[in-house]
């Protein structure tokens, strides 16, 4: 969907966790330990990982200079990281956030943890997240929104009403 618009969508937790998978990777057993505790893996790890795959992506195609970037910033240490890394080098056009109740969520990564393997997707991880979220990312999304850069999904709502709300925000945004 967001090839249509021009995007390359990198997901900085798919990267950590090929990274985390990825044999002689000197970050592996350290990310792995990072995701399992709900913390969020050090910045200079995460920057570099999205750095990489956005060079090797312009690197294969020029024209492909656009990136939705899902789940970074995640706190402080991490907005200032990318500002001090991708300064003058990528502008952030807007966050797309996908706002949800708490129990909905923990609902939906439990039956994805049926099936999907990942170390992180149960009771007691999933509650170190939100209490990782409330008390790191969410004040960056709040400095996002009074820079007028947030555009909000209610994502407790069914898969196509939020695709359809994410569908008329790049229709808006290009």
């Amino acid at each position: 969907m967001f090839q249509k618009y021009g995007y390359t969508h990198l997901s900085a937790g798919d990267l950590l966790r090929d990274e985390r998978k990825r044999p002689g990777s000197q970050y592996g057993e350290l990310i792995e330990n990072y995701i399992k505790e709900g913390e969020i893996v050090p910045v200079e790890i995460t920057i570099s990982l999205l750095k990489r795959a956005m060079d090797q992506t312009m690197a294969a195609n020029s024209q492909k200079n656009k990136f939705l970037i899902d789940g970074f910033p995640r706190n402080e240490d991490n907005l200032q990281g990318w500002n001090k890394t991708m300064d003058g080098k990528a502008d952030v056009s807007f966050v797309l956030f996908f706002d949800c109740d708490n129990e909905i969520c923990i609902g939906r990564c439990l039956e994805r943890g049926k099936s999907s393997g990942r170390s992180d997707d149960n009771r007691e991880s999933l509650e170190k997240r939100i209490n990782t979220y409330l008390q790191s990312t969410k004040p960056i999304i709040d400095l996002y929104e009074r820079m007028g850069k947030v555009r909000k999904v209610d994502a407790s709502k069914s898969v196509d009403e939020v695709f359809e709300k994410v569908v008329q925000i790049f229709d808006k945004e290009g």
